[in-house]
């Protein structure tokens, strides 16, 4: 009886998705359906489940990261790093592409938030590529494939979701994402180069600010993820509470810059609570859905299937590969990661396969249902700002695709990139 209800209420929510519902009603549709078939009460028990969802000290980070990662836009901190991107690999083959690329790898520690860095850079940079000579189709793909590194990067909201869901160290996690933000940099911008050098994208010509400049701007928003990361692994602050170091610190460098103003301080605010009640939402309608599959057993029933049916934890890792692309495909990533993790987690356990190696696997493997159709949202945020068409940007996406699945696997098979740093430090 149960498993029919919960095969019901999750056919109720694919279908839901699946008719362009937005992502929480389509959730809460599913939670709904089976609260409503096995006669709970829905004014109590699924209320209840949904506010539970949310009321977790680790998720409090997340209005303090988006908060600090907006008040660093206002502040200019996000112009003084591009600057100093410039004078690093600006000359370079590819000039503002590389730029790009290492922008978002550098403003992932400080934002946290892929789309925020998707719209900033599509607004600041795509319309000097453009000017520079690149193609609108190319620098598009470059800013939403760039931005993917955000996630990767610590303070990430979906290293902290995962935290809270899976119950492992986010300090870890977020020491865990440097290699892997560091792979996926290096291998745009050796995909970009070459790009670059077939098509005759030239390297900047001049910078706009002198070298001393540029370098001086860049050192105190740069310590920043240092102050975060130290902060966390000396045991000064929790991931909780580096949220609110990070306000502090975003606004200090407002005042020294002396361009965060009343206004900008106001309207951060707004973006931060509009921001974080849209994660929030989907949060509580996808922890009330998870509490479905936990009373039917579903995650022990699964763990046996796999496991009886799996013999090789790496072909066990390449199966949830595969199924996450399909998966992030339709389902928003942080959706899906509160549904699928209870689902995924102890599976991989059974394996043996490290927890923060797992963990790694499947962010980034979400991660790139950013820039995969027909729920890609970095594809629509960057399209939607700088008008290239959606047709153009796949086709133009085809060698970035192939970079992310090579990364993927390299990720998947090699768990020192993952755990290297972690085992060092920790």
């Amino acid at each position: 009886m149960q498993t029919t209800l919960i095969g019901l209420a999750a056919a109720v929510l694919l279908a839901s998705l699946f008719l362009n519902v937005p992502v929480f009603i389509s959730i809460l549709a599913g939670s709904v359906t089976y609260f409503f078939l096995s006669g709970g009460s829905l004014t109590t028990l699924l209320g209840q489940r949904i506010l539970s969802g949310v009321e977790s000290i680790p998720l409090l980070a997340i209005p303090f990261f988006v908060a600090a990662g907006v008040f660093m836009n206002y502040s200019g901190v996000t112009r003084r790093i591009m600057n100093f991107c410039n004078l690093l690999i600006g000359q370079r083959t590819g000039g503002l592409a590389q730029v790009n690329v290492l922008l978002s790898t550098l403003m992932g520690g400080l934002s946290g938030s892929n789309l925020a860095d998707a719209a900033m850079e599509s607004k600041m940079l795509v319309p000097e590529m453009e000017k520079k000579g690149f193609s609108k189709e190319f620098s598009t793909v470059v800013t939403a494939m760039s931005s993917m590194i955000t996630p990767l990067i610590p303070p990430g909201i979906a290293m902290i979701l995962y935290g809270s869901v899976a119950n492992i160290s986010i300090g870890k996690i977020f020491i865990a994402g440097i290699g892997n933000g560091l792979l996926l940099c290096v291998a745009m911008m050796i995909l970009v180069a070459v790009i670059s050098k077939k098509r005759g994208y030239k390297s900047v010509e001049k910078l706009e600010v002198k070298p001393s400049q540029a370098i001086q701007g860049a050192i105190l928003p740069l310590c920043l993820p240092v102050i975060i990361l130290g902060g966390i692994r000396l045991g000064i602050f929790t991931a909780t509470e580096a949220g609110s170091v990070a306000i502090v610190y975003a606004l200090v460098l407002g005042l020294i810059y002396k361009e965060l103003k009343i206004e900008n301080i106001k309207t951060g605010l707004k973006e931060t609570v509009a921001t974080t009640a849209s994660i929030m939402v989907i949060v509580g309608a996808a922890s009330a859905f998870a509490w479905v599959l936990t009373r039917g057993q579903i995650p022990q029933k699964f763990t046996q299937l796999v496991i009886g049916t799996i013999h090789s934890k790496y072909v066990f890792l390449i199966v949830v590969i595969l199924f996450l692309i399909v998966v992030g495909m339709f389902i928003e990533g942080n959706a899906a990661l509160i549904v699928l993790v209870p689902l995924l987690a102890p599976v991989a356990n059974a394996y043996g396969i490290d927890p923060i190696h797992f963990a790694m696997v499947y962010i980034f493997t979400m991660a790139c249902g950013g820039v995969t159709p027909p729920v890609g949202t970095l594809i629509f945020v960057t399209c939607g700002i700088t008008k290239c068409t959606i047709k153009d940007f796949i086709m133009e996406s085809i060698p970035f695709y192939i970079m992310l699945f090579i990364c993927m696997l390299l990720i998947a098979f090699c768990p020192w990139i993952s755990t290297g740093l972690v085992n060092l430090i920790y």
